[in-house]
């Protein structure tokens, strides 16, 4: 099928014209795609939302496997959603995703909204993802504008202005709806998004067997490598943690972090953060944790490697060290201050039953 129009201007009619040759010469399966349910797109477009398909592939099929509709997933305990989702970072999307997901279900009826401001509306959900769902599953005519779509975009025109300021936003809108093909949006916005993830991509582009090269304004000048323009990238801030592996016996124990700060809703060892992991050694954890001393017969453990986790403004870095407690440890020390909130588990079956941050995951790949 040929999809593009007569009723546009020349170069309007190149770019979708070869936009969609390449689309149908370069086929790009994943399960989500032709799909009409909005409940399914609406979860790919969530889960992939700064995630690589091939990472996010898996997850979409777990979750379309644990919760096949929408009510499925509005009636699963918020710790087994998270807890599905570990791995994939970014967790607020998945608390976005079950918190919209009781909206739909309890309040709406479980009708999905099929306009893109009803769609809007809804929590997690941007005008990118709205768009997606717009025309993929009721072929509205909405553009998408993601990463792939601004980068393609940039190039094609060779756009000087920054993506990363608000300014971008409305400007790189307004192209990317001009550019829409009214009549077949989804397949459109499918082959933008399908030709910057394959061919226009960040680095080392196919240029030389691209079919919009001929137009491009950054081919034709040799300046691909100079889109998308950003301005710099602010400075992240670095976080050190010591955490606290507490045997006692099988058991250990664990908290569920509550604030406004990063992983809000998953789990963890009992933690310390200090301005230098290099700096702290057993001598002074138990001098800040424990200004009266340990309890009799408390032994110190081993002292993980270092690890590291990257979040988009935060470099976090990680130890672990183990404190062995005795069978029979006054149960008043457990209800020190900087353990409130904390509860006993099975350590061999933790990391089974709860969701931890993927840089404890890693820790437990190699402990347990």
């Amino acid at each position: 099928m040929r999809y593009f129009t007569s009723s546009m201007n020349n170069a309007t009619h190149f770019f979708r014209r070869h936009l969609f040759e390449w689309a149908a010469a370069n086929p790009r399966p994943m399960p989500w795609k032709g799909e009409k349910d909005p409940y399914k797109i609406w979860l790919s477009e969530i889960i992939l939302q700064q995630t690589r398909v091939e990472q996010g592939w898996p997850y979409f099929e777990k979750f379309v496997a644990h919760y096949p509709h929408v009510r499925a997933l509005a009636d699963a305990p918020e710790d087994d959603v998270l807890k599905l989702w570990e791995g994939l970072g970014y967790y607020t999307r998945a608390r976005n995703l079950h918190a919209a997901a009781k909206h739909i279900a309890y309040e709406l009826g479980g009708i999905f909204p099929n306009t893109f401001d009803a769609l809007l509306a809804l929590r997690g959900v941007g005008d990118y993802t709205a768009a997606a769902i717009a025309s993929f599953a009721y072929n509205l005519p909405h553009a998408v504008l993601d990463g792939n779509v601004y980068r393609v975009l940039a190039r094609y025109f060779a756009i000087e202005t920054p993506t990363d300021l608000p300014v971008a936003k409305k400007q790189f809108s307004a192209l990317a709806h001009e550019m829409l093909d009214p009549v077949h949006p989804a397949a459109f916005n499918q082959a933008m998004m399908d030709f910057g993830a394959t061919c226009c991509t960040p680095s080392q582009p196919g240029c030389g067997g691209c079919p919009l090269r001929p137009e491009c304004a950054a081919a034709c000048s040799n300046r691909v490598g100079e889109f998308p323009v950003r301005i710099k990238k602010m400075e992240k801030k670095k976080r050190f943690f010591m955490y606290v592996v507490i045997r006692h016996g099988e058991q250990t124990w664990l908290r569920k972090r509550a604030s406004n700060d990063i992983w809000r809703g998953l789990y963890e060892f009992p933690m310390l953060e200090v301005a230098q992991l290099a700096e702290l050694h057993t001598r002074s954890i138990e001098q800040v944790l424990w200004p009266d001393g340990l309890p009799p017969a408390a032994k110190w453990g081993n002292t993980s490697e270092y690890y590291r986790h990257i979040l988009t403004h935060q470099d976090i870095e990680a130890a672990f060290i183990e404190l062995h407690l005795p069978l029979g440890t006054d149960p008043a020390f457990f209800r020190l201050p900087w353990l409130e909130g904390s509860f006993e588990v099975p350590y061999l079956e933790a990391k089974k039953k709860f969701a931890f941050p993927r840089l404890i995951v890693r820790f437990f790949d190699k402990n347990v």
